[in-house]
């Protein structure tokens, strides 16, 4: 699963950066296109074991690359990670993602949409009072954001959406996984830092 993944984003990453060596015609209003480099604080809405009424926020640091556009849409990598306490359970999940992010620039401020899909892991004992539970799982995630220009290749973002991921408990037979109910799978996740356009 793994070098397929790794396949996929290095053949989006090449096409991107085929598109981005068109040169823009003389006069032409639009600026050339840019890598992004992308760093900030992460708040994710729940922990992987946050059942009905043991709800508890992770706090952490999301981090993204962003390859030179082509008409608005270019090909970004995300990476985030997170730490929290709940139910007994230390959980410091991470996620790995690449997708699309498709860009309209709106005076000093750029709004932008983002589909994303990837890999996510935790330590083996995140499940509550240190269950067993499964270290890898899909993880999807729709948002968008704002770009507020700060000087010609710095700007702030905000950025938000919707995550999704299935991590399961292990049963005693082995890893079996299974599911308790109320057990999540969508989370609400907010970042925001400082964009550098290079």
């Amino acid at each position: 699963m793994p070098s397929r993944l790794l396949s996929l984003i290095a053949m989006f990453c090449l096409a991107s950066m085929l598109h981005a060596q068109v040169e823009t015609p003389a006069g032409s209003q639009l600026s050339p296109a840019r890598f992004q480099l992308y760093g900030g604080y992460s708040f994710l809405s729940n922990s992987l074991n946050g059942v009905t009424g043991s709800h508890q926020p992770m706090n952490g640091w999301d981090a993204s690359l962003g390859f030179p556009s082509w008409r608005n849409l270019r090909f970004k990598l995300d990476f985030s990670g997170y730490s929290g306490t709940n139910l007994g359970a230390p959980e410091k999940p991470y996620f790995i993602m690449g997708g699309a992010q498709y860009s309209k620039r709106l005076g000093r401020e750029t709004v932008y949409v983002e589909g994303m899909g990837g890999d996510g892991g935790v330590g083996r004992y995140w499940g509550a009072n240190k269950t067993t539970g499964e270290t890898a799982s899909f993880v999807g995630f729709v948002g968008g954001g704002a770009d507020t220009r700060i000087s010609r290749r710095l700007a702030f973002r905000v950025d938000g959406g919707l995550q999704y991921s299935y991590f399961a408990l292990a049963s005693g037979k082995g890893l079996i996984p299974y599911r308790i109910p109320g057990l999540p799978t969508n989370f609400g996740r907010v970042s925001s830092g400082l964009v550098w356009n290079f």
